[in-house]
């Protein structure tokens, strides 16, 4: 007789059925939950930086070279051209004024001179030959004027006497106008006399003027023929340190050509090399400051120098206060250059975030430091260490500062120690 067998509730194919419905719920659930939040990415604590912010002193600077150089240099051009004939010095030499550098020659320059003495010679000599020969005519003329006078007075007596008898009736009326006329006539050749006299004294003074003045121009020209002469030694302008003396005995140097520099050692200035961005910022008073022999000194800028070469522009600073001691020409400075005034702001170090969010966002960390999160933020001025925080960060956050290149778009970081 056959037994009816009784069906068993959860058999094992049923069991495994509902295991993986149960499953397939449960991943469709995890990837839902996974997908509608925010994105996140582990990370490990080790492999990134951590910043605070705080609040600080802030001022605005550019790290730039500078050079040192003589706070005067004078440049040594050749005032005549010629050929080196002797060199008294060496490059590096500590020169007095007037001490000689060198000697040139120029064997056109020295015959003008000799020329030019020899044209002085000779309108010297013409001079006084001139001279000469004033003074003789003015000997011929004050003799006539002398004969004259004695010839009026010879006639003047006559005149007298014969009017004297004439009027006793002694002679007649002829003889006393023949003594009259003659006596007319002497007077009239004085008179003339005179005035000649008169004429060749301002003639003769004019001449000797003109002839003065003459002389003195070709005196001149030689003295400026031998200042030329003269010139060709080449000395020391003023005391200082002979430097960057490119000259050889035998070698030809043309008239303006640069035969060295003279270095004034009374002090030094820095010459400095600004990038063109900051050029309409650039304005003499500006401070710098730099570390040597590990104290910092000041430093002013008291030139700028407009023109901008291959995107660089110069300026020149003085040292304010100190001068270090030890500080040598051609020294190069790491000088801190001032843009602004010490203010007070919020500072946030600099690192490579700034290169992925332009300064617009950064990952602040949570208050247990397990998570970091998107947060908009106002970055203002900046230097080579930090920036300005204007808005969105306040002290004691704490910020991710290290490159976000790997990051995407990811909302948060779950921060991680291995």
């Amino acid at each position: 007789m056959d037994r009816a067998i009784k069906k068993k509730k959860w058999g094992a194919k049923r069991l495994l059925t509902i295991a993986g419905i149960t499953a397939l719920v449960l991943l469709i659930a995890g990837s839902f939950y996974f997908t509608s939040g925010k994105s996140r990415l582990n990370v490990n604590t080790e492999r990134i930086t951590i910043s605070e912010i705080k609040k600080g002193t802030f001022q605005e600077f550019i790290p730039v070279n500078g050079v040192v150089l003589p706070i005067t240099t004078i440049y040594l051009d050749a005032t005549e051209g010629g050929r080196v004939e002797e060199k008294y010095v060496e490059d590096g030499a500590v020169m007095t004024k007037g001490q000689p550098i060198m000697r040139l020659s120029n064997t056109d320059l020295e015959l003008s001179l000799v020329n030019q003495e020899t044209s002085v010679f000779n309108l010297l000599t013409q001079m006084q030959i001139s001279r000469n020969a004033a003074q003789q005519n003015t000997i011929t003329k004050l003799t006539q004027m002398t004969d004259a006078d004695n010839a009026l007075t010879e006639a003047e007596r006559v005149y007298r006497l014969n009017k004297h008898l004439y009027e006793q009736k002694a002679i007649s009326l002829q003889e006393y106008k023949q003594a009259l006329n003659d006596y007319n006539y002497k007077l009239e050749k004085k008179n003339l006399s005179r005035q000649v006299l008169r004429q060749d004294s301002v003639s003769v003074k004019q001449e000797l003027d003109q002839a003065g003045q003459s002389y003195q121009r070709t005196q001149n020209a030689l003295q400026l023929m031998r200042k030329k002469v003269g010139d060709l030694i080449v000395r020391a302008p003023v005391d200082g340190q002979l430097t960057s003396l490119d000259v050889e005995i035998g070698q030809n140097k043309n008239k303006g050509e640069r035969l060295g520099q003279l270095d004034v050692l009374s002090g030094f200035k820095v010459r400095v090399d600004v990038d063109e961005h900051y050029i309409s910022r650039i304005f003499t008073g500006l401070s710098g400051e730099f570390t040597f022999a590990d104290k910092n000194y000041q430093l002013k800028i008291t030139k700028v120098y407009t023109q901008v070469t291959s995107g660089r522009f110069q300026v020149d600073m003085e040292f304010a206060g100190e001068v270090p001691k030890g500080i040598r020409r051609g020294q190069t400075l790491q000088i801190r250059l001032a843009l602004s005034d010490e203010t007070q702001a919020l500072l946030l170090p600099k690192g490579g975030f700034y290169q992925q969010t332009g300064g617009n966002w950064i990952f602040k960390l949570s208050e247990n430091g397990s998570i970091a999160y998107k947060t908009d933020i106002q970055v203002g001025r900046q230097n080579p260490d930090y920036y300005e925080i204007l808005q969105g960060l306040k002290p004691g956050d704490k910020v991710v500062t290290s490159s976000y290149e790997n990051y995407g778009d990811m909302q948060e970081l779950v921060l991680k120690k291995d």
